[in-house]
């Protein structure tokens, strides 16, 4: 009865276990044809039409394999069929037979079908071979993407397919195809962009282009000693969401829609996992639509995304693959070291496992029994929040009966006086065991266990800082010498009025530039929010912490508001326009009026809607993803799966290097790491830091955390014995980054899992009472039972 709840939350051991004996069901597909779930379907149908990852994104052209763009060479035949692009493809099964393309632009797919009788391909760009493409298979399938390339400098290209005359893996004919080619003509940069397009970046299979370092695209202030930013690798999803899951890789989860990177040779990936090392990726299975979830980390490891959208049954359809809703979903991530990312996966069992009411736009907290509070959200897709759609709760992870909820939502009140844009609240655990939710232009203290809330000071000057006036928050470092007092600072937003109707906003304007502080001490409190101006106005930023005690404020617009398609003067679908491209430096024990420095290096990409930011082990910062669009699109603002990497200047030093630590550390348990200190550091001041990078989605960056350790040095020069966080409170069980900073040069981040490592406590009564409620869309409909 309880099966999936004792294995996803008892022992990894037991996790493998459930996992293995479950991985059959996203490898058995139809062997005939999927339903169209994320296929043009026609506004008000919901008849889906047969799928296929065939797709032609706005700003890109499709050409037959009857154009005169494709020439061929070799013996080659029509094949006709309604089931091709146009219903007509060619073939040949002779080695040697190849067609080619030129074309101006900055990327090419080429699409044609597998089967029984298909072999190998080799690709080239420009007279490079680029890859082997199998297309083998079993089962026979057509209108599928055989190759992709983006990135490319914009200038005249040549695609070469050529037969490779080899047997498909397992297969015994040679047979290779094209149905159709996908041209992204682009348009030519700027005459200072020449060298840093706009457009997307090969995959790693396809490693024909590297790109140069982005240079600055306006005039900017002096640049800072040290600091680089390169641009290399693709998502192949759009980041949308983003964590570290292991020294090696991240996980990136997005929307359903048509992304270049396939699963199963059968559909584009909604997620993947993402190599920091060899930008290789891994896509993984997600039933559920998981548009705008939130995610957390739970005291075993286990990562938690929840919430979604639901199926749609217009441009972007789930329609009916799996059928599965997104906005109860709850999806598992489970602890996975792997170098090469084998057996890693997400998991869902929405008949046992599930939230208790819909939720898109959650915010997701670690709380320090091991277990996660989801707040707040909207009980259906759209934009902005209002009253019908507002859901005005927090549930957690697992269910918990407390205060008479038994496993079902608990009012919060100040979700309902934060109307309208309230959405993905900002939110952090805090050292005294309450909780510090921000969302419009209010905070305040909750105390979760006794369900009090505790309001703050309003944030000054009108600013509103939720979504969709999307600001970013951070919880600054937490210090043994102060007893840990905590300070949020919340930068950006919006002044624009939140009941105001669509019509009346506008991309042009203006966001804001206000950071404020809080001290949340009762002297703090009673001295209020301390305002400061950031160098540029930003909407959507986000906020990183270094284990330095630094925060990088990256991407994000000077102006409009977050979404797409909804307000005026949109440029393409945005609703926001003059995105910034320079990250700010914001030191937080610098004096007032000395914090922020600039002259960090610019980005000519347009980081705006769906980007997302975070820390790497090694202590470089990932910057991905943007895509304020229905589905992926290449016109202004497209979607872009282009990867950049700010290294701090620490990255180029000699740096200290954690040589031994302990796999986990007990709350207050003092242990032993052993450490090597380049010389030109050992006389600085020697700190020990314990961190979450945080699950990173819309410029939420809930449960960031830095918290220095108490740090001695050992019986020799290489130990320094450390001491646990004292308790839950301060750092949450769950996985942490240990880190040794010399002066101001940081270690490599080291795996850790603080406290127990036990699972969170599982209430099955208050599972099962969940589990009797079933909700359709507002409405929440109670069996006689509950």
């Amino acid at each position: 009865m309880f099966t999936h709840w004792h294995a996803l939350l008892a022992v990894p051991a037991l996790i493998a276990l459930s996992a293995q004996g479950l991985s059959n069901e996203h490898t058995a597909h139809p062997a005939k044809s999927d339903p169209a779930w994320n296929g043009y379907t026609p506004p008000g149908t919901a008849d889906p039409a047969p799928f296929t990852p065939y797709y032609v994104p706005d700003g890109a052209k499709s050409y037959d394999s009857a154009s005169r763009l494709v020439h061929y060479k070799g013996t080659w035949a029509d094949a006709y069929s309604s089931s091709f692009v146009g219903h007509s493809s060619r073939r040949t099964r002779q080695p040697g037979a190849s067609f080619y393309a030129s074309f101006t632009g900055t990327g090419v797919e080429w699409f044609g079908g597998t089967g029984p009788e298909y072999g190998a391909a080799d690709v080239y760009i420009d007279g490079r071979l680029v890859d082997r493409v199998d297309s083998y298979s079993k089962d026979r399938r057509f209108q599928l993407r055989r190759f992709w390339v983006f990135g490319l400098e914009y200038r005249k290209h040549t695609l070469k397919v050529v037969n490779a005359g080899k047997r498909g893996k397992h297969g015994v004919h040679t047979t290779i195809d094209v149905d159709a080619l996908v041209i992204y003509h682009g348009v030519p940069p700027p005459k200072q962009q020449l060298h840093q397009s706009h457009h997307h970046h090969p995959p790693p299979s396809h490693p024909l282009v590297e790109a140069a370092p982005v240079r600055a695209a306006q005039a900017s202030p002096p640049p800072l000693q040290g600091w680089q930013l390169e641009q290399k690798g693709t998502t192949g999803v759009s980041a949308m969401q983003l964590a570290i899951i292991s020294s090696t890789h991240a996980i990136i989860v997005d929307k359903v829609e048509h992304n270049p990177l396939t699963i199963d040779n059968l559909h584009p990936a909604w997620a993947t996992l993402y190599n920091l090392d060899t930008h290789a990726l891994t896509p993984l299975h997600v039933k559920s639509n998981s548009f705008c979830a939130g995610g957390a980390f739970l005291g075993n490891g286990t990562l938690v995304n929840v919430g979604g959208n639901p199926i749609h049954e217009d441009h972007t359809a789930s329609a009916d693959f799996d059928q599965t809703d997104g906005m109860q979903s709850v999806r598992l991530f489970e602890s996975c070291e792997t170098v090469d990312a084998a057996g890693c996966d997400i998991y869902e069992y929405p008949d046992r496992i599930r939230l208790s009411t819909p939720r898109w736009y959650p915010s997701v907290v670690r709380l320090q029994d091991g277990s996660v509070m989801i707040i707040g959200g909207s009980k259906r897709g759209g934009w902005i929040n209002n009253a019908t759609t507002n859901n005005p709760t927090i549930e957690y992870f697992p269910p918990k009966n407390i205060h008479g909820a038994n496993g079902t939502p608990i009012h919060l009140q100040f979700l309902v006086d934060t109307l309208n844009s309230n959405l993905f609240p900002i939110a952090f655990l805090l050292p005294d065991g309450r909780v510090f939710i921000a969302a419009n232009r209010d905070a305040m203290i909750y105390d979760w266990k006794s369900n009090t809330e505790t309001r703050l000071p309003r944030l000054p000057n009108g600013v509103r800082v939720t979504y969709p006036m999307t600001g970013t928050g951070i919880l600054l470092p937490l210090v043994p010498e102060n007893d840990h007092a905590p300070e949020v600072l919340i930068c950006g937003g919006s002044t624009l009025d939140d009941t105001k109707p669509a019509y009346e906003m506008s991309a042009k304007d203006p966001a804001s530039d206000q950071c404020a502080r809080l001290l949340l001490t009762p002297e703090g409190i009673e001295r209020g929010w301390q305002v400061e101006q950031m160098p540029y106005p930003r909407m959507m930023p986000d906020a990183v912490l270094l284990p330095t005690g630094a925060v990088v404020i990256v991407n994000g617009a000077a102006s409009g508001i977050s979404g797409y398609k909804n307000v005026r003067d949109q440029v393409g679908m945005s609703n926001a326009d003059n995105p910034v491209g320079t990250p700010v430096l914001y030191n937080p024990a610098a004096p007032v009026g000395k914090r922020f420095t600039l002259g960090l290096p610019e980005s000519a990409i347009p980081r705006m809607y769906h980007s997302t930011a975070t820390l790497t082990p090694n202590g470089v910062i990932m910057i991905a993803g943007s895509n304020p669009n229905l589905d992926r699109s290449e016109v202004a603002y497209g979607t872009e799966y282009r990867v950049e990497w700010l290294r701090p200047p620490y990255v180029t030093r000699s740096r200290p290097v954690i040589d031994e630590a302990p796999r986990a550390i007990n709350f207050g348990e003092t242990v032993k790491v052993l450490v090597k200190i380049p010389d030109d550091l050992r006389n600085e001041k020697l700190k020990v830091a314990v961190m979450d990078f945080a699950y990173v989605t819309h410029a939420t960056h809930t449960n960031s955390r830095l918290v220095y350790l108490v740090a001695a040095p050992g019986e020799d020069e290489h130990t320094v014995t450390v001491t646990g966080p004292p308790n839950g409170n301060v750092y949450p069980p769950g996985p942490g980054w240990l880190h040794v900073i010399a002066g101001d040069v940081p270690s490599r981040g080291i795996k850790i899992l603080v406290g127990s490592g036990e699972s969170p406590p599982v209430d099955y009564g208050a599972i099962e009472n969940l589990l009797k409620t079933e909700t359709k869309g507002n409405q929440e409909v109670y069996s006689k039972e509950g």
